[in-house]
């Protein structure tokens, strides 16, 4: 199964604003229920509180961020970089304290993410392939590398990350109730204050019951359709049974044990890390202003391979993603300045540098507050 590791920063940071899926709602509230008045700032307590200790459900997620279509990338697919574009569906499940599954529904694929205590495993039914590996326990930092956890995977935890980052930066109201997934709830309206952030307002649907996030909208400039969404479609609060998240590959799948070791040697590397994969002062990311018009500026991993290392599917394949990905930056306009050179991506909701020297800087932002950034 090709790899292609720059999709592993690229989907990341798009999916600030893409927002993927949501953590939720428990309880019987009526959809024709009228609320009871809450301000702003007990919907932002309620959020920062919610839990859940079980739930199933479904997920719809869609994303149009204005730019080109990525390689090997379909708006459609199964696979979990395709919902940087496109609509897509999910079927979400947690059971506490230790077991979730999210996957992927493509046009005749499934792409999976289970984690059940200690074990995770990914799964393509398309390339009839899983990865397994096991993580510590009590350490939920402790994700492996090679899943796609870096972009959330349900609307509460797409509107936690929000909130942390927005800060005082952020003018906050309360809309009209609305209704999701058949059930009344609040809408918390977000504004950046700085009116230099291409993005104009995030809504958070606020289940009137259960008080957790059950939809999440952003919206960029004046336009009036969100550029990304995602929301339950349904979702039913009892715990889902052990059997959901118990996985066997079938007879015949290709199987890959992944350790931390060894997801280390295999020369794929996140954002700001050197080619050890560990970051440093010189590698580590730097973030140049704050909330909405904050840039993250940092250095691209190292992707090349040694020259001792023997070649294999997992190089070669990475190999084949960064052919793919400097064609793609080809078709890029050139952008100049004093800090340099590049080439330059710019969405809807979200500018992009890549530099001629290995550095990226990206933030919700017109081109020129990156190229201030970069210096």
């Amino acid at each position: 199964m090709p790899t292609r590791p720059w999709l592993r920063w690229l989907v990341p940071l798009a999916a600030l604003f893409t927002v993927i899926a949501t953590v939720l709602v428990a309880g019987n509230a009526s959809a024709d229920e009228k609320l009871p008045p809450r301000s702003a700032e007990q919907l932002l307590v309620d959020l920062q509180q919610a839990q859940v200790d079980g739930f199933s459900g479904t997920v719809e997620q869609s994303a149009d961020l204005g730019i080109p279509a990525l390689p090997g990338v379909s708006e459609h697919g199964s696979d979990f970089s395709s919902l940087i574009s496109g609509s897509h569906t999910l079927r979400v499940a947690y059971a506490a304290p230790d077991s979730a599954k999210v996957s992927l529904l493509g046009e005749l694929s499934e792409s999976s993410v289970i984690r059940h205590g200690t074990d995770v495993w990914t799964w393509s039914s398309k390339e009839n392939a899983a990865t397994h590996t096991t993580v510590d326990k009590h350490d939920e930092s402790s994700d492996p590398e090679d899943l796609p956890t870096d972009a959330p995977k349900t609307p509460q935890e797409a509107a936690q990350r929000i909130l942390t980052a927005v800060g005082s930066s952020t003018d906050v109201s309360v809309a009209t109730d609305t209704k999701v997934a058949g059930r009344a709830a609040y809408e918390l309206v977000l504004k950046p204050k700085d009116s230099r952030s291409l993005i104009s307002s995030v809504r958070i649907a606020v289940d009137g019951a259960e008080h957790v996030a059950t939809r999440v909208q952003v919206y960029a400039g004046a336009a009036t359709a969100p550029v990304a969404e995602i929301g339950f479609s349904e979702v039913d609060f009892s715990t889902p049974p052990v059997s959901t998240f118990e996985f066997s590959p079938p007879k015949g799948a290709k199987v890959t044990e992944l350790t931390p070791q060894s997801q280390k040697k295999d020369g794929t590397h996140k954002l700001g890390t050197g080619k050890d994969g560990e970051s440093s002062d010189e590698t580590r990311p730097a973030v140049v202003g704050e909330g909405w018009t904050s840039v993250v500026v940092a250095k691209l991993p190292d992707e090349r391979q040694s020259a001792d290392s023997a070649p294999s599917d997992r190089t070669r394949g990475r190999d084949q993603g960064q052919a793919e990905l400097q064609a793609y930056l080809n078709q890029l306009p050139k952008v100049s300045g004093s800090w340099g050179s590049g080439r330059l991506l710019a969405g809807k909701a979200f500018s992009l540098v890549i530099t001629d020297d290995g550095r990226v800087a990206v933030g919700a932002v017109a081109p020129e507050l990156l190229y201030a950034a970069l210096g």
